[in-house]
């Protein structure tokens, strides 16, 4: 029996790839996890920029209650089971009349992990219409598996390396995946999609969880880490992280530096 989704979302997951309008976060966890996140680019006086966009739950408190909030693991455990590893996350944000964008691509590109069970949970911490530039997806294309993509950097593009499958689909092919902030959609790695410009008034903040079962391997070496967010890991595939305890500590600080230093080494994505 499913914990938060219903039989037909299962089922629509299944056969599309992706499932959207997920219910997670309340109004309260919202305006806090954004607050703590603008908190920390006030005080840094820039946006949130690589390294800590990748693996924020390893440094701050908001992304750390996000990876392991029980309303995201339940939707998740419907779809990859009990046994959930974190794999990587990255925040997704498009500043207000901004002309940045995502093309066409797919998550395992980058990840290459086998089976082909991860699962990408997007949170949304602020609203993200069609306005917005939310996500466009392709419906069922996850089986075509992984397909091509090529480095073409742009100015806009958002994805490092301008990996993306070109020439193939329009900025008005798929399905619109609108989101309101608290709302979470998923989708399966190798699900095609992108997003377009955020031409609204806000930020557009998203808070992308790569989450896969426990018995899942990775492609690549060197072994990424992982952290343990429900159940057990009885397979040791990746390197295990511990549990964030003091945001932004010199500890939490070294501990994000060593898994971002595994990931770059392992996807091949230049620092």
């Amino acid at each position: 029996m499913a914990k938060k989704l219903s039989d037909a979302q299962v089922e629509s997951y299944r056969r599309d790839g992706f499932l959207v309008s997920i219910p997670v976060l309340n109004a309260a966890e919202i305006t806090r996890f954004r607050a703590e996140l603008e908190a920390f680019e006030a005080e840094t006086g820039k946006p949130l920029d690589f390294p800590e966009r990748s693996k924020s739950y390893l440094l701050f408190e908001w992304a750390d209650r996000i990876v392991h909030h029980p309303e995201v693991l339940d939707a998740v455990e419907d779809v990859i089971g009990p046994d959930i590893l974190v794999y990587h996350t990255t925040m997704n944000i498009k500043e207000a009349r901004n002309e940045a964008y995502i093309p066409w691509h797919q998550d395992d590109d980058y990840f290459h992990l086998d089976p082909p069970e991860h699962v990408t949970a997007w949170v949304a911490l602020s609203d993200a219409s069609e306005t917005a530039g939310c996500m466009r997806m392709i419906p069922g294309s996850r089986a075509e598996g992984l397909v091509p993509h090529a480095e073409k950097p742009e100015k806009d593009h958002l994805i490092r390396l301008g990996k993306a499958i070109h020439d193939r689909f329009n900025d008005s092919d798929g399905v619109a995946v609108p989101l309101r902030a608290g709302e979470m959609s998923l989708h399966n790695k190798h699900m095609i999609h992108s997003s377009g410009p955020n031409r609204s008034d806000d930020r557009r903040i998203g808070y992308a969880v790569s989450f896969i079962p426990a018995h899942v391997r990775p492609q690549t070496e060197p072994r990424t880490s992982v952290l343990c967010v429900r159940g057990a890991d009885r397979y040791g595939h990746f390197v295990h992280e511990e549990r964030l305890k003091t945001p932004l500590s010199d500890a939490a600080r070294a501990a994000h530096t060593e898994a971002y230093r595994r990931y770059t080494a392992a996807t091949g994505i230049a620092t």
